[in-house]
């Protein structure tokens, strides 16, 4: 289940809008070794990432701190502390060990939390944006060419079948033993065994990826018009499945079904020591949500 946890290290998951960026920081944060630091700086890193994005000049900047502020206050006293209750829902779960169920069960309350806030800020996204100066759309597709080039590489799209099934295999061993702890040889070798059963789409990914982009830039045609712009922002927020063809429902559909056993036997072959760093480390989410979620402690933390 840990393997569904976003990873901040990964800029597949960085979206290519300010407010998204800036929720993604959020959700994100949970990826990272220092929560509490992290999150306390996530306006810093917004408007860092969206500078980056779209290069944006100094009223837009304070536009979009004042409006990112009310958003992070209300998903920090809000959220947060319902946020501890769900890895503390997950952690009883994995206590009776992994089953499929548990891992859909986690895989949809992601998604429930990530439309949540989604919606919160849709309104704010779509004004923000209604602002942006052609100049800028082309900084934002010069950011998209490196990210995407980036991409590439890390998943080795031009390399051969057998690049990127090492490549993927280090990644789950990598991610695995960030929750686990060390690995045995032994089970280093049953874990890459079982990457090589998972189909590789990372391609298909990437493919997805572009496909939103170029989505987002016919939407961005319409900021103009605030009343079409705006539901249609949201709705395309909410619904990034929507536009995929039926063979990448299929593949997606085949490699969802062979990740969710992976994840099932990956977690068969930990021993009592390695789930118990587990449960530690989501123990310790848990506490740092409960504490950031603390009232008049938002101003002292940072």
């Amino acid at each position: 289940m840990f393997y569904l946890l976003p990873d901040l290290r990964n800029p597949s998951v960085v979206r290519a809008t300010w407010l998204l960026a800036a929720l993604s920081c959020l959700l994100l944060i949970a990826g990272c070794s220092m929560v509490r630091l992290g999150y306390n700086q996530a306006d810093t890193l917004a408007a860092w990432m969206a500078d980056d994005y779209f290069d944006i000049d100094a009223r837009q900047k304070d536009e979009f701190l004042s409006r990112f502020e009310r958003l992070y206050e209300w998903h920090r006293y809000e959220q947060l502390p319902e946020y501890a209750v769900f890895l503390g829902a997950a952690k009883k779960r994995l206590q009776s060990g992994l089953g499929r169920d548990d891992v859909i069960w986690f895989m949809e309350g992601l998604k429930t939390r990530y439309r949540l806030i989604a919606s919160r800020g849709a309104g704010d996204a779509a004004d923000i944006l209604a602002t942006l100066t052609p100049a800028q759309l082309d900084a934002l597709q010069r950011q998209w060419a490196k990210i995407n080039r980036k991409f590439i590489r890390e998943y080795k799209l031009e390399e051969t079948p057998q690049e990127q099934q090492r490549a993927q295999a280090k990644r789950m061993l990598s991610r695995t033993e960030d929750w686990a702890g060390s690995l045995s040889h032994e089970q280093e070798q049953k874990i890459t065994a079982l990457c090589d059963k998972l189909p590789l789409t990372d391609r298909l990914r990437h493919e997805d990826r572009l496909r939103r982009q170029r989505e987002f830039l016919r939407l961005l045609e319409l900021r103009g018009n605030p009343g079409e712009f705006a539901p249609r922002l949201r709705h395309w927020l909410l619904n990034w499945e929507e536009g995929r063809s039926s063979e990448h429902e299929r593949l997606y559909a085949q490699r969802l079904e062979k990740q969710i056993q992976f994840m099932i036997d990956v977690y068969g072959l930990l021993t009592p020591h390695q789930r118990a760093h587990v449960q530690h480390r989501l123990q310790g989410y848990i506490d740092d949500f409960r504490k950031l979620s603390e009232r008049g402690g938002h101003t002292a933390a940072r």
